[in-house]
């Protein structure tokens, strides 16, 4: 799949526009891989990326890729912002401390995903920037000067996306993740409709922050262990602290992966608001199905799957492909949550 954020961002490199000595040391927030990378092939690339299906991407590519980078003092710092404005300031902010003075920050985004303000925000935090267009995105850069960088600017935005308690204090949250400060209807509707006799060990596939997994073991006694499965580690982390109240109690492991690649079982029973977008807007009804066949191979003979998704999703087919049972238990305000259950002696 083409990227037209991650081509447009490297456009000044490919035209000249900047120009970076072999030798330097160049740092990519939120990297996504593509072929475009291959004219940093000569420099000193490390990826910093904790979106599980970008971070395999990545190392498929042979790059070094963490999930948070502690070290600064860059010679450019590569970045694409993610959609949600509190954490893309963020982003931006950190590229900022985390090169040296004189080196540069490149950033690029849509055009219908905030790249004007992309713009401006990079020249209110170091006093001017450049910019080209194409493929429908913008790519902004400037050269840090730590004597015009606004630095109480910088301070402010990049705590704009630390962890914090919402809720009330029942979670905590930050922004950038998926309905980060609110529980979503859909992840309501499942939990209202997860039967209490749920037991042995479950699952949740595409935990977030941690509300389903955890309604599962307040709700049912009889559950012995819960896996929570997250391709976002900021939320896994999270995830972890908001289900603190039942370590030592009963085992729990967070495995940070893309599910759509297969998890570990055999499970007794799984949970699952499965995601329908990765990067961009469009429907990806292939995630979700991806979802139900990993499911599907991950349950004991008997083990029930818990799907809620949005009622326009086709999902029935793949369902009915791999489950025995296949039912619909509820259907409101545009959801629908489905019962499957995996047949005996498969």
């Amino acid at each position: 799949m083409s990227d037209p954020a991650l081509q447009t961002l490297l456009l000044p490199l490919e035209d000249g526009s900047v120009e970076l000595s072999a030798d330097s040391n160049i740092l990519f927030l939120r990297a996504r891989a593509g072929r475009e990378l291959a004219m940093l092939r000569d420099h000193k690339l490390v990826c910093e990326q904790s979106f599980a299906p970008d971070r395999d991407a990545l190392e498929a590519m042979g790059l070094k890729v963490d999930a948070e980078i502690d070290a600064s003092g860059f010679d450019a710092v590569l970045v694409l912002p993610t959609r949600q404005r509190q954490e893309a300031r963020a982003q931006l902010a950190r590229a900022v401390q985390k090169v040296r003075c004189g080196g540069l920050v490149i950033a690029s985004a849509p055009n219908t995903e905030g790249a004007k303000t992309l713009e401006a925000d990079l020249e209110a935090l170091i006093g001017s920037s450049e910019h080209l267009s194409k493929h429908k995105c913008r790519v902004v850069w400037g050269a840090v000067d730590t004597a015009t960088v606004n630095q109480a600017l910088v301070s402010e935005w990049a705590a704009l996306d630390a962890p914090r308690e919402v809720l009330d204090g029942a979670f905590k949250s930050r922004p950038g993740l998926f309905a980060w400060d609110r529980i979503d209807p859909a992840s309501r509707l499942l939990a209202d409709h997860l039967p209490d006799t749920l037991a042995g060990r479950g699952a949740d596939l595409g935990a977030g922050f941690g509300f389903l997994a955890r309604t599962v073991l307040e709700r049912a006694p009889k559950v012995t262990s819960m896996d929570l499965y997250e391709a976002e580690k900021r939320a896994l982390d999270l995830a972890e602290e908001n289900l603190a109240a039942f370590k030592g109690k009963k085992p729990m492991n967070g495995v940070w992966s893309d599910v759509t690649k297969g998890i570990e079982g055999p499970y007794d029973f799984l949970v699952s608001n499965p995601p329908f977008h990765q990067s961009g807007k469009a429907d990806r009804t292939d995630v979700g199905q991806n979802f139900i066949r990993a499911a599907a191979r991950g349950l004991r003979s008997g083990g029930q799957f818990f799907l809620v998704a949005n009622r326009h999703l086709p999902y029935e087919h793949t369902l009915n492909e791999v489950f025995a049972d296949v039912k619909m238990i509820a259907d409101e305000g545009g959801y629908k949550v489905i019962r499957a259950v995996k047949a005996k002696g498969k």
